[in-house]
């Protein structure tokens, strides 16, 4: 692998940001530099990128209309060209999600309750909306007043698209037929919870849920044939003596299967957990300052050697190295500027 990987940041575009930006990461010298504007764009607030680093999708507002931009991505110098959005009126999403071979790309709406799904042309740009699916229900928090979605994205062997509620505390499967989603299982997770992010673990039998409102992770074994889950564990991602506000955001696991992290903002952590490998369950490890305000999201790279944080209310990233046998957090550079940042992506390498 080499030492320098490029990376991109989503963002709001309320004050000071333009758009979509791009850093480089540089291993050797563990350090995080350049950040740069890659793309004006309005509230790009979460991005995507195929397999091959060919192209970009985030999500979008243009005018009076919701939806996803399109980007190719220049394979020396990393900049993006426009190839084409498609939206609707109303709200942007907050989630996209593309397939292994890019020919399809899946969005979650906070606001309109709808999972959409596009097919796309052999140049990257986006085809078409193929599935428009709105979800009902609500919850008994009071920010469960209605749907929702939260993630829209694929499992594993990509036979299906998981679209997960907080509103409603759902978690839905979807079969997935040439870019078209039918409806196949619904899991409820505890009543008031909130889901929001699910990572599948490498052997794609368990997945691991982050709750927004409760502030825990959800083990779940999951039916690779039918699509279904069911639960194993609930386990806080914060620590008891913290009583005031928290809302549990983004959740990654380490590719040896070994580790899960998960994001807690309000108590501005990021939290390791062990995975036992005979029950699967999750042991806490601790808790690591995100070394900012509100962190929104965080990736791991390739290696699984560091990870980066996005603290939304600092404008700001921090950059940690992990232990890879004992799954330590050691912060190696904080205060990098990222305005109104929110999602933070990696090439695939």
């Amino acid at each position: 692998m080499t030492n320098l990987l490029t990376g991109f940041v989503g963002t709001y575009t309320k004050a000071e940001s333009q758009g979509v930006y791009k850093f480089t990461l540089d291993l050797a010298e563990e350090k995080i530099s350049e950040l740069t504007l890659a793309a004006k764009l309005d509230n790009p607030t979460y991005l995507t990128l195929s397999n091959d680093n060919n192209y970009l999708y985030a999500v979008s507002k243009e005018g009076e209309e919701g939806g996803i931009t399109a980007f190719s991505i220049d394979p020396e110098t990393s900049a993006l060209t426009k190839l084409n959005s498609l939206g609707q009126v109303g709200s942007a999403p907050c989630h996209v999600s593309v397939n292994g071979d890019g020919s399809t790309v899946v969005t979650a709406n906070y606001h309109t309750k709808q999972i959409i799904s596009y097919l796309t042309h052999s140049d990257g740009s986006l085809k078409q909306e193929v599935t428009v699916a709105e979800h009902e229900g609500s919850g008994p928090h009071e920010r469960q007043e209605k749907p929702h979605m939260h993630f829209a994205g694929f499992t594993p062997d990509e036979r299906f698209v998981i679209a997960i509620d907080l509103g409603s505390d759902e978690i839905t499967t979807y079969e997935l037929e040439t870019g078209k989603l039918i409806k196949r299982h619904v899991f409820k997770a505890p009543a008031g919870s909130g889901p929001r992010h699910i990572a599948f673990a490498p052997n794609g039998a368990y997945a691991y849920v982050m709750t927004e409102l409760s502030s825990e992770v959800l083990t779940l074994a999951y039916n690779a044939q039918t699509g279904e889950f069911n639960q194993l564990q609930a386990i806080k991602s914060i620590p008891s003596d913290h009583v005031t506000v928290n809302d549990g955001s983004a959740i990654h696991i380490t590719k040896d299967g070994k580790f899960v992290y998960v994001a807690n903002r309000g108590h501005n952590s990021i939290t390791t957990f062990k995975i036992d490998q005979d029950s699967h369950q999750l042991e806490l490890i601790g808790w690591t300052s995100s070394e900012g305000d509100w962190p929104r999201d965080f990736v791991l790279t390739p290696d699984d050697q560091f990870l980066i944080v996005s603290n939304q209310k600092s404008n700001s990233l921090a950059l940690f190295q992990r232990d890879l046998e004992t799954g330590a957090l050691t912060l190696k550079q904080s205060e990098v500027f990222a305005p109104e940042v929110v999602c933070v992506k990696l090439f695939n390498v």
